[in-house]
């Protein structure tokens, strides 16, 4: 039977075309990138070890300061820091970045190309042209790559940049077909050199019924090109009368890998940043590895403690074995079916 298939494939001429078996080129997720915040990485993955596809586009979508350029800067370090040969392309609309916010978050600028861009067209061409010289070298001369886009709602369009010169105020109305074809391009490329893509993007209020929800701008290229939207809002972390950051309310819009309309809370503080253990603690007691006995947290070895004390020591608490009870509960909540994959700990 195989040799039969295998003939149809060689007969396709489609260097790409394989069995399901040996695994499907550009679509199977080789791998996740750590977003810097365990909850984060389950809401994305299913597993708080998981996070960001790393041959997939994630949109980052929310309104303007809920942390969007943050999330994506954390990504970027964290991909830096796990493969010391990489490197990463941000394209940036917004002419918000600078070498000192890339230095105050941790990354290595000489591993960090800025590339600017003012239209959807430009954007399209040079990200093309890289995957395709990308994809054109050897394998083994390859280096592990990572691109961003910020923002893209930012982005312009050639005729709109054109008509503004001729001092036209009629708005171009092929936008969203121009930016339909980009992604279109896109998506399979990225998928076949195996780089990751990750679009912020800004959101607006849908009226038009008794309640307005959230959508996406720039139609509906990105809605259908990203295996992964993320909707962000936000409120104010307090200690006492005092502002110390963000509660950053995170919600799975749309999946292809783990279950949608999900939601976590992660903090972001103006001291430390991204904290990487906020929201375990919530997931931990849902599942009762911790257990809640009244104002106090019940460990599993028999003592209590405040939850606020559990939230400012996490490693005392957070185990490696609590740890591994909480991926299998990440996997219970956030993942289709409730798969917890086995390991040589899992019975």
């Amino acid at each position: 039977m195989n040799d039969f298939f295998k003939d149809i494939i060689k007969q396709t001429g489609n260097e790409y075309a394989a069995l399901v078996s040996d695994g499907v080129e550009g679509a199977d997720v080789g791998g996740f990138i750590d977003t810097g915040s365990y909850i984060f990485n389950a809401l994305l993955s299913g597993s708080i070890r998981g996070g960001l596809p790393s041959n997939k586009i994630t949109a980052i979508a929310g309104e303007s300061a809920t942390g969007k350029t943050f999330f994506v800067m954390g990504m970027v370090k964290s991909f830096l820091d796990a493969n010391p040969e990489a490197g990463c392309l941000y394209f940036e609309s917004e002419s918000a970045i600078t070498k000192q916010m890339v230095v105050d978050r941790g990354i290595d600028p000489s591993r960090m190309v800025m590339i600017p861009v003012t239209t959807v067209q430009e954007f399209r061409t040079q990200a093309i042209k890289v995957l395709d010289s990308y994809i054109a070298k050897k394998v083994e001369d390859r280096r592990p790559m990572m691109m961003c886009l910020d923002s893209l709602g930012m982005l312009s369009t050639t005729k709109e940049v054109e008509d503004t010169s001729d001092g036209k105020e009629t708005r171009d109305m092929t936008r969203a077909q121009v930016l339909k074809a980009a992604f279109r391009v896109l998506t399979l490329k990225l998928g076949r050199c195996g780089v990751p893509l990750i679009v912020t993007n800004h959101t607006y209020d849908s009226m038009g019924s008794m309640f307005p929800t959230k959508e996406m701008g720039g139609g509906s290229g990105l809605k259908y090109a990203a295996s992964s939207i993320i909707f962000l809002s936000k409120k104010k972390d307090k200690d006492g009368t005092e502002v110390v950051g963000n509660i950053v309310h995170c919600k799975n819009h749309k999946s292809r890998l783990t279950i949608e309309n999900k939601m976590v809370d992660v903090r972001l503080s103006y001291e430390t940043g991204l904290d990487r253990y906020y929201g375990l603690l919530e997931l931990a007691v849902k599942y009762d590895i911790f257990k809640q006995v009244s104002t106090r947290i019940q460990l599993p070895d028999g003592k209590t403690q405040f939850g606020k004390t559990i939230i400012n020591n996490p490693t005392e608490y957070f185990t490696e074995e609590v740890m591994q009870q909480i991926d299998n509960a990440a996997a219970k909540e956030f993942k289709y079916g409730g798969q917890i994959e086995e390991t040589e700990d899992t019975e």
